[in-house]
């Protein structure tokens, strides 16, 4: 890929090459300290207004409590005085007994008022501007009640209670008014001292609390550094489990998905480890050959000598180059599942015909009769097409180079209700059962087997799949009719996508 070049009348501006700024990645950045500080901080400092709030209201309504009782008090006093004057008909207190205002007792702070009114509504004694209470019948006689009002601008708490008046037996019930009414002054001072009992102290442990939540999240988020410093302490070859004993509880599953992490990652680390070892140790004979073979041309002068020697040395790269591109597919496979590679749907049927086609040719050339059989109706699965090819192209190459000129490879597709069926079957001379379980490793070669190969076609054919959670089986070919050459049957067997082929056809497989 070339580099970008400057304009010829221009010079290059340095801070073109200036690296990208991470200030969205900052962003995205957040302290868990923080964060539960936050949520354990956030509501305590909301909550405590509100506190504040229901204290004085609470202050208030127990400052009310004694001056209350102190008010009814006043009203039981003064209504007895009243009944005193007159026992029928409630009237204006005689002048010798003085104003009811001397026997309240009204203090330096508060203003005290007081109003009595008569069955008829007439006024008796008191002060005027004292409102009367509203909706009277509501009332119950003989209660004392209280109620706020106002009385000159002024705010007042009121005491008042009605008196039934005995009546002729042609008049309605008639009922008197006695109330007291009192400023609000020592109440609200009584108020104010409570809430600063209570709230004064407040200011004080408030802080003392922030420092001791500030203190045990440290101590609790604690693990965490621990555990950060264990991880950075290690070597960087370490890939072993992170002990879970020495974290707590919470921190345990994110433990053990570091641990699944560290196993994939050695698992992925020992692949590659071991791919690169087959590699170096497989190459070695190839390359050793076509050294030599090269070598040895170079000293022949005989022009027939010459053209064994590269015949030799075409048959050693193309040896070498199979060996890479089969290395290279086994990579690849095994590390299918880390690249996340999703599957997708597939005609089994296409795509085992346009593997075949590719074939034909090779099986001409080894004079092997290759064929192909697929079903009428369609074989979908989901799976990955490159993958499947390989698989499949694996399988056909194995059977073209150990079925004998004159015989036949066939390709064959069918399903079942629930499975899609991949059959390769050839006319060589097999594979015993013993050997069976073992010509899926790496680099086996059967014993006695004059075919070239590496011994990585089937390792391959396994690995994809297991990716496709799919059954690889082995058995003797049921059509062959030599009992020297009893063939080789390989069943692929995948699970349908839509499952609507008909059912498997009863095949005894030995």
């Amino acid at each position: 890929m070339k580099g970008r070049e400057a304009p010829p009348d221009e010079a290059v501006d340095d801070d073109w090459f200036e690296p990208p700024t991470t200030e969205q990645d900052d962003t995205i950045e957040h302290s868990l300290f923080g964060e539960i500080l936050d949520w354990m901080l956030a509501p305590l400092l909301l909550l405590w207004p509100m506190s504040i709030a229901i204290t004085y209201l609470v202050a208030k309504s127990i400052a009310n409590q004694p001056f209350d009782h102190a008010l009814e008090d006043s009203v039981t006093v003064l209504t007895q005085q009243v009944k005193q004057a007159d026992g029928e008909l409630l009237h204006r207190m005689p002048e010798k007994n003085s104003s009811g205002r001397d026997f309240l007792r009204g203090d330096d702070i508060d203003t005290l008022y007081y109003l009595v009114v008569g069955a008829r509504g007439e006024y008796l004694d008191g002060d005027r501007d004292l409102p009367p209470p509203q909706d009277p019948d509501k009332y119950r006689s003989g209660t004392v009640l209280f109620r706020n009002d106002t009385i000159h601008g002024t705010p007042v708490r009121v005491a008042f209670t009605y008196l039934d008046m005995p009546a002729s037996t042609e008049e309605e019930p008639r009922r008197a008014l006695v109330q007291v009414a009192e400023t609000l002054e020592k109440r609200a001072q009584l108020a104010n001292e409570i809430i600063k009992g209570v709230i004064l102290p407040q200011f004080i442990i408030l802080p003392v609390i922030l420092a001791l939540v500030w203190f045990a999240l440290a101590r609790g988020l604690s693990p965490l550094a621990q555990l950060q410093e264990r991880i950075r302490a290690r070597p960087p070859d370490d890939l072993s489990p992170i002990e879970s004993g020495q974290v707590p509880e919470e921190i345990t599953p994110l433990v053990g998905s570091l641990n699944e992490m560290l196993a994939r990652l050695s698992l992925s680390i020992d692949m590659q480890k071991r791919f690169i070892a087959d590699a170096a140790h497989q190459m070695k004979t190839p390359l050793a050959g076509m050294r030599m073979q090269s070598e040895l041309a170079l000293r022949q002068t005989d022009h027939d000598e010459i053209h064994r020697s590269l015949l030799q040395l075409a048959k050693s790269s193309e040896a070498a180059t199979r060996l890479v591109n089969q290395l290279l597919a086994l990579a690849r496979a095994e590390n299918q599942p880390q690249a996340g590679t999703t599957f997708e749907p597939i005609e089994l049927s296409e795509l085992a015909r346009g593997v075949v086609q590719d074939w034909v040719q090779a099986s001409f050339a080894q004079h092997i009769d290759l064929g192909f059989e697929q079903p009428a109706y369609s074989i979908m699965i989901s799976g990955n097409a490159i993958m499947l090819r390989e698989l499949l192209s694996n399988l056909i190459d194995n059977a073209l180079r150990y079925t004998p000129a004159g015989g036949s490879v066939t390709v064959r597709v069918r399903g079942t209700l629930e499975r899609a069926i991949l059959e390769v079957e050839d006319t060589g001379p097999g594979i015993a059962p013993a050997e069976r379980a073992h010509v899926f490793e790496r680099f086996y070669r059967i014993l006695g087997s004059n075919a070239d190969g590496s011994g990585l076609g089937l390792a391959i054919v396994r690995e994809i799949a297991q990716q496709h959670d799919a059954e690889v089986d082995i058995f003797h070919n049921p059509r062959a009719t030599s009992p020297k050459l009893p063939g080789t049957l390989l069943r692929l067997s995948i699970a349908l996508l839509l499952p609507d082929a008909p059912e498997e056809d009863d095949i005894t497989y030995g």
